[in-house]
């Protein structure tokens, strides 16, 4: 069941709740209704059956009654069967007269109330049955005194077990139960199909979105729902406008860099063209500024590439080309680069700022190696991976490798440099939300360690 702080988990319980509320107001309907019906049912059965025993009854002249084997009914012939009749005289001196189903027992009423002429109640009967009863008062004239008019009244009454009215609704309110379980699962299982179809669109809407974060996509693709196509439409729109403007504001940047760099050659060019201690400050102060300059435009090109979704780029050709490079550069040093890294690995930026750093980072174990430079890359965890590149050089203390990687720091002049190569990369990896560290080798020399977001 998905979580209910989702969408889909709040559409499907609310539908679920309301599903069950409904058919348990529906069941508790139906089964009144039908409990309704049997009652009536039953009533009506009683009534029939007292209009026959009084139907059956025959009076002599002196009032009293008998049935003469005129009111026959298997029910009330079986010992405490459920169904009674009993004729009881109004006056306490007459004989009681009941059914075989009695024996030798009597029905002792409970309640009773009057409708249009007949009374109705209910009363215990054989062994602690609860009976449903109907009686009359029915009256016989005593022709055996013609000089008196008087009559006799009888209380005709008949009685039914209720269990079998119960057993009924019991058995209905069984099988209704059931069919509405199953009812009610097919009907939530329905809901959540038509839930997961109709949400269909938005995970197919998220998932077009994470290929234009990993980078395997520059726009949302396919074709939506009307109620979606304007959201995919204007989320479009976002990323080709976040696109422009990044681009924008890259291209204005590397603008001001040129800019600049053009009355620093000539500043550069004038303090060389006349020697002095003057001129030795200015091109001191030039090469600072220029270095600060490729520092910075440096990290304005990798701020710029973070904020423009879909950036992918394949990590073994990039290194596989700045290998082949530097090996040419540092051809009269006979330097061996491996390199190792699964073809499948991509990092999830730009190609640029990954070719600035691992550059910078082989180029650095290039100048300060003996014979071999290792480049290896790896998947890691946290949608990560790593880059590591080490070097069987003379290596660094504790001490050398929290300085070096200040901006501007270098710890031998003799090697040509800026030093702002390291500081470059930590920058631009902070900017990535990656890392950047300095270790000990297994080759015996300096061992960088890169950490960067990896496109799925």
């Amino acid at each position: 069941m998905p979580r209910l702080n989702s969408l889909s988990g709040r559409l499907i319980a609310a539908a679920a709740v309301w599903t069950l509320l409904a058919i348990a107001v529906g069941g508790f309907v139906l089964s009144g209704i039908f409990r309704a019906s049997v009652q009536s049912d039953f009533d009506s059965r009683l009534k029939f059956d007292l209009d026959g025993l009084i139907a059956a009854a025959e009076p002599d002249s002196r009032g009293r009654v008998s049935l003469q084997e005129r009111f026959s009914d298997p029910r009330f012939e079986r010992v405490y069967s459920g169904w009674y009749w009993q004729i009881v005289p109004e006056k306490p001196k007459g004989d009681i007269q009941i059914s075989r189903s009695l024996w030798d027992k009597a029905i002792k009423l409970t309640d009773f109330r009057m409708h249009s002429g007949i009374a109705w109640g209910h009363g215990m009967g054989p062994e602690n049955q609860n009976v449903r009863v109907v009686a009359r008062r029915i009256e016989f004239p005593i022709t055996a005194t013609p000089q008196r008019d008087d009559v006799r009244a009888y209380v005709f009454l008949v009685g039914g077990n209720i269990s079998e009215l119960e057993n009924e609704v019991s058995h209905f309110n069984t099988m209704l139960i059931w069919s509405f379980e199953i009812f009610g699962l097919g009907l939530i299982g329905a809901i959540f199909l038509q839930v997961r179809v109709g949400l269909q669109p938005l995970r197919q809407l998220r998932a077009g979105l994470a290929r234009v974060r990993n980078g395997d996509a520059r726009r949302l693709e396919g074709r939506f729902p009307l109620e979606i196509a304007p959201l995919a439409a204007e989320l479009n729109s976002l990323i080709d406008h976040n696109t422009e403007v990044v681009e924008r504001a890259r291209t204005q940047v590397s603008n001001l860099a040129h800019s600049l760099k053009t009355p620093l050659s000539v500043l550069a060019s004038e303090a060389a063209a006349q020697p002095g201690p003057l001129a030795n400050a200015v091109t001191q102060r030039v090469s600072n500024m220029r270095r600060q300059i490729d520092h910075y435009l440096a990290r304005a090109r990798a701020a710029g590439a973070l904020e423009v979704l879909g950036s992918r780029t394949q990590v073994k050709p990039v290194l596989d080309d700045l290998a082949r490079v530097l090996t040419r550069i540092h051809a009269d040093r006979a330097l061996s680069i491996d390199v190792g890294c699964p073809p499948q690995l991509a990092f999830r930026g730009d190609k640029q700022d990954l070719e600035e750093m691992a550059g910078n980072l082989i180029d650095n174990g290039c100048k300060w190696a003996h014979s071999r430079v290792s480049v290896a890359a790896q998947p890691a965890l946290d949608g990560k991976f790593e880059l590591r590149v080490e070097d069987d050089g003379a290596g660094l203390d504790e001490e050398e490798r929290a300085r070096v990687g200040e901006r501007g720091e270098r710890l031998d002049e003799s090697v040509p440099g800026s030093g702002f190569g390291l500081a470059i990369v930590r920058d631009i990896a902070k900017l990535y939300g990656g890392a950047f560290e300095l270790g000990e080798s297994p080759l015996g020399g300096l061992k960088a360690k890169l950490t960067l977001p990896r496109a799925m």
